[in-house]
């Protein structure tokens, strides 16, 4: 039986058993030939089918037992029966031996194949089990891509040749040059990167101590340790990296930054940012993920609020004055900052943006990457920017006066600025301006609104449940009684599609300040930073941590996350 023929009757199978109909299957069939794959997995991914429903039908259907491979520890014995190249191949996983019998979980039942392909090789006879493709998939990257691998890419390796990486001496430069050459370091440095891609993790942190090295992604804002490839292969793969990055491997004393551009195939690219820096025990390597595909330049779909979409968007829409966006590194004010330029970006306007670093290239805007060694600071650019007829101009942080000055008078003389500050709320920023040494009457002159943000980790919709938090507990937080009492609160209980962390995707929590006269007289009087709060709270703005138990009570975030990532006003 061909691909096709099996796809059409399991297709049909399915219409018989009333999951789907004959309109999702020929839209199904369609999709196919732009991109093969099995039928199950293409109604999953049109979500025309669920993952569990799938495994029950395939289990019902074909007289098969349904397994959870996360409830499996599957000895290295048994991987080492199969090879990795047919695990891949008919995307099978091997989970236990009886005797002369090998017990595979497949996500197709009928590929008989694979069966004759694992007899024919491992001479056992082959008993079938059905999983989702997702979770065979998991298998695969945790018993097979990552310790299977390390395996092999030890056994490549001559000890005796590692240990001149190793000693107290520098190693040489060209002996380094020659050890990122060989291809298990290639392929295992490809792999982390593949893999992080694939989890979409933002960071990938390489990380050397003592006695171990560590991999770590970061995925939804939090860090996951992955793997711990042996301390042997440290500086191969830190070298390898710093090739890639086009940065001297020869010097291991001063940080270094570089970038690498990966080709994913069908046209799509991705950036990473490297970041090289000594520590006490080797280099620890940072990249970040810039990933063009999902960057959300759409003001509507950010997480604002319509009352807070109205102020952003009146503000960035008028012809002069300067709008703040603050948070700590990572809180994603450059998103929201692109997305702004994104709504602005017209023909009649000339943008001009100075960053460090650019991170993302925006067509039809003038970006400028400051690089402080060659005096390329961000004053400097603003300085150049005024005598290049600017409409609008971004500038990547106010880091000191000379900047913040700049800045005011560029505001204040008929040009849209946008810019970020480090702090932790909107009034905060007055006070940090004011200790830069910006004078009150010119903050008050030139400020349009000042944007806190923060991103809460979102519920997996998929796993989500109820979670009972008492009313006691989300009043302490700040909800309003009456609307505790009859809050539902979601929690993800952990699935394939969250990597089990009950989280998939991030959603940005805001704080808008409009400075209205009375908070300008206030800033004029020297009101500090909790007054000025309290001013903009009674006047209608909504804190970070309200917008977070906004987002609770939606269910598009949960408890514990809008108190990780907010304080309490």
């Amino acid at each position: 039986m061909t691909s096709h023929e099996s796809n059409r009757r399991i297709g049909e199978l399915l219409i018989n058993a009333q999951l789907i109909n004959s309109e999702q299957l020929a839209h199904a069939l369609s999709e196919q030939k732009t991109n093969p794959g099995r039928i199950g997995s293409t109604l999953i991914r049109l979500g025309y089918l669920n993952s569990d429903d799938l495994v029950n039908f395939l289990s019902v259907q074909f007289g098969v037992p349904a397994v959870n491979l996360h409830d499996f520890s599957i000895s290295n014995e048994v991987i080492e029966l199969v090879p990795s190249e047919l695990v891949n191949k008919h995307l099978i996983m091997p989970i236990n031996r009886i005797g002369s019998t090998l017990i595979i979980a497949a996500c197709d039942p009928t590929d008989l194949s694979a069966i004759d392909d694992i007899k024919f090789i491992t001479g056992y006879n082959v008993e079938i089990t059905v999983a989702s493709e997702v979770s065979i998939k998991e298998a695969i990257d945790k018993f097979y891509d990552s310790s299977s691998m390390l395996d092999d890419i030890i056994a490549d390796f001559d000890d005796s040749e590692l240990e001149l990486v190793q000693g107290e001496e520098e190693p040489d430069s060209s002996f380094l040059q020659k050890e990122t050459e060989d291809a298990p370091v290639i392929r295992l440095v490809n792999k982390i990167m593949v893999d992080a891609i694939r989890r979409g993790a933002s960071d990938i942190h390489l990380e050397p101590y003592e006695k171990f090295f560590r991999v770590r992604y970061r995925i939804d804002g939090v860090l996951y340790e992955i793997m711990k490839p042996p301390m042997k292969l440290k500086n191969a793969i830190l070298s390898r990296i710093k090739i890639m990055s086009e940065l001297d491997i020869a010097e291991r004393r001063l940080p270094q930054d570089g970038r690498i551009k990966m080709k994913l195939g069908k046209g799509k690219s991705m950036d990473m940012r490297v970041s090289v820096l000594p520590t006490l025990f080797g280099e620890k390597i940072v990249l970040r993920l810039l990933d063009q595909s999902n960057l959300q330049l759409d003001m509507t779909k950010l997480g604002l609020e319509p009352s807070m979409l109205e102020l952003v968007d009146d503000a960035i829409h008028q012809p002069y004055g300067l709008i703040l966006v603050t948070g700590p590194t990572g809180s994603g004010k450059t998103t929201t900052l692109y997305s702004a330029l994104s709504e602005l970006n017209k023909i009649s306007d000339n943008i001009m943006t100075a960053e460090d670093p650019v991170e993302f290239n925006l067509p039809g805007i003038n970006q400028v990457q400051v690089k402080e060694s060659i005096g390329l600071s961000f004053a400097a650019a603003l300085r150049s920017f005024l005598r290049q007829d600017p409409d609008i101009i971004l500038v990547g942080e106010m880091r000191d006066l000379e900047t913040a000055e700049i800045s005011i008078k560029a505001a204040l003389t008929g040009h849209l600025v946008l810019s970020t500050l480090h702090t932790n709320d909107a009034p905060s920023s007055i006070t940090r301006m004011i200790n830069m040494g910006v004078e009150p009457f010119l903050i008050v002159s030139s400020v349009n609104i000042i944007i806190a943000q923060r991103l809460a980790r979102k519920v997996c919709q998929k796993c989500s449940k109820k979670e009972d938090i008492p009313a006691r507990a989300l009043i302490q937080s700040g909800m309003d009684p009456e609307t505790a009492e009859h809050a539902v609160c979601l929690v993800g209980s952990g699935c394939e599609e969250c990597n089990r962390t009950g989280y998939k995707g991030r959603i940005a929590l805001y704080e808008v300040m409009s400075l209205n006269d009375e908070l300008k007289t206030a800033i004029i009087d020297g009101a500090n930073t909790m007054e000025l709060k309290a001013m903009a709270i009674k006047n209608g703005m909504k804190s970070l941590r309200q917008s977070g138990l906004s987002k609770l009570i939606e269910g598009t975030t949960s408890f514990q996350e809008v108190l990780r990532v907010s304080a309490r006003d």
